[in-house]
């Protein structure tokens, strides 16, 4: 009896040592699991406004999924392959453990590995690789642990988020769009074995690389889901026998997206305070403003030497495209050459030339009301408080109408103009767009600045004349999903009145006027577009420029094109005026299709604009005398009349040595001067008139009947 009894009390002591041991090992693997550890990493992705993946940013490639979503013949062919006895066990397979350490016994050595799904997500999330006795004992404490803590459902759920497929795939649904391109729901009972087979040895199975291996491990998955009861022989067999189809996705980003993207993890930072390892990390969904089509026309055209003065690889350029709407930026390239998280043009501070005039000069000036586009400024050399301004083409004329002053780019115009208004007058729109300029001196009218401004600026700016003149500002993310759907955040489309509708009216017709007729009208466009050029020169060098810009803006888009040295100095100048911008500019609209074919729209209750007026020397006037019918004479004038019919033409009288203005006509060149006295003998001429500037030509040779 004794001898039972201490049999007894040796048995109950053992088993109360062991339970206590187990408790100690699962208290132990409670302090060494670190549960922030199965928060996993998950790719955030880029989507356009349909919803079409751009790329994905990521440390891992990984698409977390919920247990729901994975088929349940995908779940069984892990669990045949990897651990049988999943829902049977509580962590800890100890059949398979004796086995595998009676193996490591006979060899001496750690060879065979009995590891449960639950210690394969331990020894991948919160272990090394190495293979000893002590980490053995740390993956069996944390395994029970996560048993004691999550259901069976949750932690295959986070194996089958967490485990690696090979090239890059994280996780069941990674794999899923890199072998097959479909979610994990979509996947077949084949694709599920193949998938499950890549387990051992992700290279090595790699349906990419080894074909035929690939294709004998997931056979021998088929195999073994049939022998646990989870599909008949005849489906094995059958499934055996189907060949798949892979989509060969190995994640090539395409290069031309780059720039863009780079753009969105700055405004993740800058707007939604989220870090760049978040980003990576985050499992966010960006949905972008990017019209791929563009984004890919425009980076290839920044490819072409031919795009670029003198075709060298050195000029650098950048180029920005923004929704008249919505202010998001359709497209943007920040250099020729992509550098990964590189300097971005797009955002660099500039000398913007004539390009600026429009917003400095011209359409302050219209605001005070004192101006309108056919207001006469003058145009010849003059010293302004001791700066003399030339301009380009070194032509100048007493006067000049502000229409005509921006499509010639005429630089004296434009100083004499912002001498009268006042250039803190003209800096006061800009500060409203919040762009500041330090310069005081009227060499800004000409956009010589200390510090220059950006494109990205800029194509800000310019949205005014479009948009009723309101500016808003330019974005690349749209909306910003985390990883359970919800929004976080959400462009904000205020606007910002800076000019009236009269102004940006016209400002808009002028602009249309300069691609038409004036410095704009390089390279090809088929649609309505308004522009303007600008150049900007080295100091103390007559020859070469350092920048050329356009900024354009069809009735959807606006957009700029800046070219130069990132430094320049007497070896890097550009040579040629600012043609290569908007020829660059045009071919990116046509090439991308982006050919609007509604005109610019006239805001309700704003006064209409037509083109300038031009009077030149009228040739040939003639003056026949006629008699008529009871003793009267009559004078008939005739003259070669100028193109534009709306020139009228006012006739004067010479008697006795006074002039008379006897008549007017317009749009012809006839005119009869009835009771004439021929004993007086009158002499006639003809002066052209402008209406819009209320100012006479030059007057034709005088005419005798």
């Amino acid at each position: 009896m004794k001898k039972i009894k201490w049999t007894v009390i040796s048995g109950i002591a053992v088993f109360i040592v062991a339970i206590v041991i187990y408790k100690l090992i699962v208290l132990a693997g409670g302090y060494m699991m670190d549960e922030k550890q199965l928060v996993f990493h998950s790719s955030s992705r880029i989507v356009d406004q349909k919803g079409k993946e751009i790329t994905k940013l990521y440390i891992e490639n990984r698409e977390l999924v919920p247990i729901e979503q994975i088929p349940k013949h995908v779940q069984q062919a892990f669990l045949a392959v990897e651990d049988a006895r999943f829902y049977e066990h509580h962590g800890i397979d100890y059949p398979s453990i004796f086995r595998a350490v009676y193996r490591d016994l006979l060899a001496r050595e750690k060879v065979q590995g009995g590891s449960t799904i639950t210690q394969q997500l331990v020894k991948n999330v919160f272990l090394t690789h190495e293979k000893t006795f002590v980490r053995k004992l740390k993956e069996v404490a944390i395994a029970l642990q996560i048993e004691q803590k999550y259901t069976k459902q949750q932690i295959l759920e986070m194996y089958m988020n967490h485990i690696y497929f090979g090239h890059g795939a994280y996780g069941i649904q990674s794999a899923a769009k890199m072998y097959f391109n479909k979610n994990v729901e979509d996947l077949t009972v084949e694709e599920g074995a193949m998938l499950a087979g890549l387990l051992k040895a992700p290279s090595g199975y790699s349906p990419f690389l080894h074909p035929k291996k690939s294709k004998e491990r997931r056979d021998l998955v088929l195999s073994l889901m049939h022998n646990q009861g989870y599909i008949t022989a005849e489906e094995s067999v059958r499934y055996q026998g189907k060949t798949i189809a892979l989509y060969k996705n190995l994640d090539k980003q395409e290069l031309a997206y780059m720039p863009y993207v780079d753009m969105v993890v700055d405004e993740a930072a800058r707007l939604y305070g989220l870090s760049h390892q978040e980003v990576l990390r985050g499992g966010y969904t960006f949905v972008v403003s990017m019209d791929e089509n563009m984004q890919k026309v425009a980076y290839d055209q920044f490819q072409d030497e031919k795009n670029f003065p003198g075709g060298d690889k050195n000029v650098q350029g950048a180029f920005l495209l923004m929704d008249n709407q919505t202010g998001g930026i359709k497209a943007a390239i920040g250099g020729r050459e992509y550098v990964p998280r590189g300097f971005n043009r797009v955002f660099a501070k500039r000398q913007p030339g004539s390009v600026l005039k429009p917003l400095l000069v011209y359409a302050p000036a219209l605001e005070t009301k004192k101006y309108n586009p056919y207001s006469l400024l003058t145009n010849e050399r003059t010293a302004f408080k001791g700066y003399v301004p030339r301009n380009y083409n070194h032509q100048y004329s007493k006067e000049v109408t502000m229409y005509d002053a921006l499509l010639q780019s005429a630089n004296v115009p434009a100083v004499s103009l912002l001498h009268e208004l006042g250039v803190e007058e003209g800096k006061q729109y800009l500060e409203k767009g919040n762009i500041h300029i330090a310069d005081s001196g009227l060499s800004a009218a000409l956009g010589g600045l200390k510090e220059g401004v950006s494109p990205f600026e800029i194509v800000k700016m310019y949205r005014a004349f479009l948009a009723n003149g309101k500016i808003i500002e330019p974005h690349v993310i749209e909306k910003v999903f985390d990883r359970q759907g919800k929004m976080i955040g959400e462009s904000q489309k205020e606007e910002t009145k800076i000019f009236s509708k009269q102004t940006a009216w016209y400002m808009t017709k002028m602009l249309e006027g300069v691609v038409e007729e004036g410095t704009a009208r390089a390279g090809v466009y088929k649609g309505a577009l308004a522009g303007k050029t600008g150049t900007t020169s080295l100091s103390n060098q007559r020859e070469g420029v350092r920048d050329i810009w356009f900024v354009g803006y069809t009735p959807s888009l606006v957009g700029a094109v800046w070219m130069g040295y990132d430094r320049t100095d007497k070896k890097h100048t550009l040579y040629g005026g600012s043609e290569s911008a908007t020829e660059l500019f045009k071919k990116i609209l046509m090439k991308a299709h982006v050919q609007d074919k509604e005109k610019f729209k006239r805001p309700k209750g704003v006064a209409t604009i037509s083109k300038p007026i031009h009077l030149s020397k009228i040739e040939h006037l003639e003056a026949k005398l006629s008699f008529h019918p009871f003793g009267l004479f009559i004078a008939k004038l005739s003259w070669k009349p100028l193109p534009d019919k709306r020139v009228m033409y006012r006739i004067y009288q010479i008697e006795n040595g006074v002039h008379t203005h006897i008549g007017t006509v317009k749009g012809t060149g006839e005119y009869d001067v009835k009771f004439i006295n021929i004993f007086a003998k009158p002499s006639f001429y003809v002066v052209p008139y402008n209406s819009q500037t209320n100012r006479e030509g030059e007057k034709t040779k005088v005419a005798k009947p």
